[in-house]
């Protein structure tokens, strides 16, 4: 995967926005208004996505391109690196698991969390 085959996955979701809110380097992707991942256009050999907590922990332990993520809280986002070790389908699960996980914790009120759901659904987007 490349940075543009990954920008064409992230607005392949439902609902998904681009943005450049911290200026022309970082492309941030949200969703329901919400960062579910961002890549640095100066830097584009990675991208930076949230994660559970405990599958955060497992992903570093199991995969080397896997880190925590720089300028983001640790527990909850990894670095992931375009090293060609990971797959693309990979890469696309843990965009897909970032994706709902936004969704499901932080998107409010409820009424616009669960009719993205209900989108992410009927596009067969599975966590």
């Amino acid at each position: 995967m490349d940075v543009v085959d990954f920008c064409d996955f992230c607005n392949s979701l439902p609902n998904v926005e681009e943005s450049l809110p911290f200026g022309d380097s970082t492309l941030v992707y949200k969703v329901g208004g919400r960062m579910f991942v961002a890549i640095g256009l100066d830097h584009p050999d990675h991208f930076v996505v949230k994660c559970d907590p405990e599958r955060a922990i497992e992903l570093r332990d199991r995969y080397e391109q896997v880190q925590p993520a720089w300028h983001f809280n640790k527990r909850h986002w990894n670095d992931i690196y375009f090293d060609g070790r990971l797959t693309d389908s990979e890469l696309r699960v843990e965009i897909t698991h970032s994706y709902l996980l936004v969704i499901q914790q932080n998107v409010t009120p409820k009424a616009l969390r669960l009719q993205l759901l209900a989108d992410a659904n009927v596009a067969g987007i599975e966590g």
